[in-house]
């Protein structure tokens, strides 16, 4: 029932910086846990970062200081900004919904691009 479309990805340049939003719809996002995901060609999907339906926010080592991630749950929609691009962080961004902290993310975008290169 719940539909997730990310947006904002794009090319840019080592050290610059880029908002991806995920929008949703069918249900409204208040309740749910959601968190931003990457996959790199030829690499296995990891985790990016994390927010809880009251707000609290969990990144990869990676990204700490360099991504925030947040939540307008009044637009249905969680944004990830990114800072600092470096060229590891290019991949195919998803952002994807679990219905619980405890649960595992079973709603998921169709994913945007990111390429970091000079």
């Amino acid at each position: 029932q719940l539909q997730l479309v990310e947006s904002g990805g794009g090319l840019v340049q080592p050290g610059g910086s880029l908002r991806l939003s995920c929008a949703a719809s069918g249900l409204t996002l208040d309740v749910y846990t959601l968190g931003w995901f990457r996959q790199a060609p030829g690499k296995e999907r990891e985790g990016v970062s994390s927010i809880t339906s009251d707000g609290n926010t969990y990144y990869t080592d990676s990204v700490k200081g360099r991504f925030t991630i947040s939540r307008d749950n009044a637009k249905n929609t969680v944004y990830l900004q990114m800072n600092s691009l470096k060229p590891e962080d290019t991949a195919v961004y998803y952002c994807a919904a679990a219905e619980s902290i405890t649960r595992p993310y079973t709603y998921w975008g169709q994913g945007t691009q990111v390429t970091v290169s000079s």
